[in-house]
């Protein structure tokens, strides 16, 4: 093995390394481009959100509670909704209720085991759900079975529902009362413009209630 052999092979090899680096940083860049260009055209979604806003506002003012489920990032997604609600997103004010089915994983394996993974949330729904409340389902794909049963279920109990989608809606679109769609068929995109809804929403129900203690 020659020196000019191993001098070539330093610099192909350093040379990759480099060209790597580049690469990988092109990539972030165009994921972050995507990300940023969905989050800074959501406008056409300020309608529905401000109307969700409103319809949380006169539920929980009339002593009602709000319930959120999804799976996956989305059941994390309900949980720190829920937590945003109970304790303050940015003011002081009353705690507002509201209660995630994505927690208690006595009831979840309980609920899979002794029926079916399809039934988690509406079980549930079933007796914890009341007239007037407000029930938040998730779901990127618009399509997940278990969310669309629950939503179903809140329905019979008399409450209204709320579906934060993706994928065109799917077919949890037909069944909510109101749905707010995000217009990409990415999951991570999807999930990423979820977060930031859910801030607007805890963010304007927040200020309704601004001198309530």
């Amino acid at each position: 093995m020659n020196e000019s052999f191993l001098l070539n092979s330093y610099i192909f090899l350093h040379f990759s390394l480099f060209m790597n680096k580049d690469s990988d940083a092109e990539y972030l860049k165009k994921i972050l481009s995507e990300s940023v260009d969905l989050i800074s055209n959501i406008d056409y979604l300020m309608p529905q959100i401000i109307e969700c806003v409103n319809i949380i506002t006169k539920s929980l003012k009339k002593g009602k509670k709000i319930i959120l489920f999804g799976n996956g990032g989305s059941a994390a997604d309900a949980q720190h909704i829920a937590a945003e609600f109970i304790g303050r997103f940015n003011i002081e004010r009353k705690s507002l209720p509201a209660i995630s089915l994505t927690t208690d994983s006595s009831i979840l394996t309980a609920l899979s085991n002794d029926y079916s993974f399809e039934k988690v949330f509406s079980r549930q729904c079933e007796s914890i759900v009341s007239k007037d409340d407000i029930v938040i389902g998730i779901s990127t794909s618009g399509n997940s079975i278990n969310v669309k049963n629950g939503l179903q279920t809140s329905k019979k109990n008399g409450a209204i529902t709320i579906a934060l989608l993706g994928n065109n809606g799917g077919k949890i679109k037909k069944i909510a009362d109101h749905s707010i769609i995000i217009k990409s068929k990415s999951t991570p995109r999807i999930q990423e413009v979820h977060r930031v809804v859910t801030h607007l929403i805890c963010d304007l129900t927040e200020k309704k209630f601004r001198y309530t203690k």
